[in-house]
């Protein structure tokens, strides 16, 4: 199975995903390009309406507070229960034939600016407004520049259209309908946002480790080899890792660029469809990555099944091991792929991703600093261009519209991890690109590879700053995140300057950078020059 190959195809796609964590539903995005002016300056909030039948709990929907008006209390506890009525006209942009009395009024989009509407039911004695859109979305209720009666002291709300329509079948079919409106407030962290750290960290220190042990097991077989061969120097190229791709400058930077235009095929061509062969590409993906994994594994204990082949079709030599261990990863794929969308997919999700990763990790190396520093700077400048730069182009985040899966109305494409937010009281994910653990993870596993060849302790080396670095680096996404109040981030802008940094910096404080920017490995005596003269030492006895 040419895995080489497949495994730089799901990089690339991998490498779409660079946002560190973006949490569904957030409403508060661009609020700062809508209007603010005395009286209409509250900021965008989503909020919950909770319905009561006949004083029985019922459904609950989500709209958005308007820009002006009072706001929506945050606690549930301090929200009253008030009786929702239907407007009269529908539209509220007349005064209607009687008084409110305190209730909360559901009334029409259009005909009148949303201003008025307020300040009519204001003067009809309603005590909030539920405004239902004409379309499914959500949609920012903002002042036109020229308005000035803006003296509103009630809170209104816009609905999308099927939360409309399901509230106003109940207010036909039932007697009485209450309602509560509150905006419950987003957790400063959440502590999905620790165990998405955690298990970034994890996937690189164990792929890191693996990926060592094996140059290791390499260069301790290159030695014999060499030892062994007195008059035959065999060639060093061709005792070197097995099925290892080594990156080059020019492929670096041409990942980058094959990355941007596989990133706008996703953005114009996401659809039900697309998304549907993208789960398919990643199930491949995914069981190539759990099989390795689990055979590495499973070896050490049936060492026997591991090293007995046999000759298969269109697949050549395949373990005993091999073949007892795939069928288990394609059930566990498929059954992902056919469930992803219930509640604990998310599950099967990362631990076919983090397989993947590792494999990668494995299988794709960096031969030294210089081409670690070319990829890592192309996919800082890459992450900061479309996540920010590519509002100015496309009018809205091109990664972040891709990583939500906005345009597909699903919940984003599978090439994340992602864990659901435990304390929030809106729900969603918080998510973490392959590409934010994969391209650090490459140069913190080279970091590892050169410690151990170069027999330097962990103090001594350049792994554990290098790991200390990104976890920090990601640490400081997060903050990010939340002091921008869930607004998607590019992690790589934090991570490489504290990663490449660190590694750089060390480097030259201790004279290795030289050797690490060309070689990307400490020079070894050769042990064949060693026996040579040894050997002459005795002659001249």
């Amino acid at each position: 199975m040419d895995f080489k190959r497949l495994s730089w195809v799901v990089a690339v796609v991998s490498l779409v995903c660079y946002p560190a964590s973006v949490t569904a539903g957030d409403i508060v995005h661009d609020d700062d390009l809508a209007p603010k002016k005395p009286g209409c300056e509250n900021d965008f909030v989503l909020v919950k309406v909770q319905t009561w039948i006949d004083g029985i709990e019922n459904e609950e929907f989500v709209g958005v507070g308007a820009r002006f008006g009072t706001t929506i209390v945050s606690k549930e506890k301090n929200a009253n229960q008030i009786h929702l009525t239907l407007s009269h006209p529908r539209d509220c942009c007349s005064m209607p034939k009687h008084k409110y009395a305190g209730d909360v009024i559901m009334v029409d989009r259009g005909n009148c600016k949303f201003t008025t509407k307020a300040n009519i039911a204001e003067a009809a004695g309603a005590s909030a407004l539920l405004i239902i859109n004409n379309q499914k979305e959500l949609y920012k209720m903002v002042c036109d520049p020229d308005e000035t009666d803006l003296d509103i002291h009630i809170p209104a709300v816009m609905m999308p259209q099927d939360a409309g329509a399901s509230l106003e079948k109940m207010l036909l079919n039932t007697s009485s309908v209450s309602v509560q409106l509150y905006s419950p407030r987003r957790p400063v962290v959440d502590v999905a946002e620790v165990f998405l750290w955690l298990m970034a960290v994890g996937t690189i220190l164990c792929a890191s480790y693996w990926s060592a042990w094996s140059a290791r097991e390499t260069a301790i077989e290159q030695e014999k080899l060499l030892k062994d061969a007195v008059d035959e120097i065999p060639d060093a190229k061709a005792v070197g890792v097995s099925g290892v791709v080594d990156i080059n400058t020019a492929s670096a930077v041409l990942f980058v660029l094959v990355a941007s235009c596989f990133l706008v095929m996703l953005y114009k061509l996401m659809s039900n469809w697309f998304l549907e062969l993208l789960v398919i590409l990643f199930c491949i993906g995914g069981v190539e990555g759990l099989q390795t994994c689990l055979v590495a594994l499973l070896s050490r204990w049936f060492r026997r099944a591991g090293e007995s082949f046999i000759k298969v079709p269109f697949f050549g030599a395949v373990s005993h091991l091999t073949l007892a261990v795939t069928p288990f990863c394609i059930a566990f794929a498929v059954v992902w792929a056919i469930y992803r969308k219930v509640s604990f997919a998310w599950i099967g999700q990362d631990i076919l991703g983090i397989a993947l990763i590792i494999t990668v990790l494995q299988i794709v190396h960096i031969p030294n600093l210089k081409v670690g520093t070319v990829l890592l700077s192309c996919a800082f400048m890459y992450d900061i261009f479309w996540v920010f730069v590519s509002k100015k182009l496309f009018h809205e985040s091109v990664m972040i519209v891709v990583a939500r899966g906005d345009k597909s109305g699903e919940d984003g494409i599978p090439m994340l991890l992602k864990i659901p937010r435990m304390f929030d009281p809106w729900g969603g994910y918080s998510i973490i690109g392959f590409g934010d653990i994969l391209l650090p993870g490459l140069i913190i596993a080279f970091s590892l590879r050169y410690d151990w060849l170069a027999n330097k302790s962990l103090q001594a080396g350049y792994f554990l700053w290098a790991m200390l670095a990104y976890g920090l680096g990601l640490l400081i996404t997060y903050v990010a995140l939340n002091l921008m109040d869930g607004h998607g981030q590019p992690a790589l802008l934090y991570i490489v300057p504290f990663t490449l940094g660190t590694f750089l910096a060390l480097g030259k404080k201790r004279g290795d950078l030289r050797v690490l920017w060309t070689r990307g490995e400490p020079e070894r005596p050769c042990p064949h020059v060693h026996l040579q003269h040894s050997h002459e030492l005795n002659v001249e006895k």
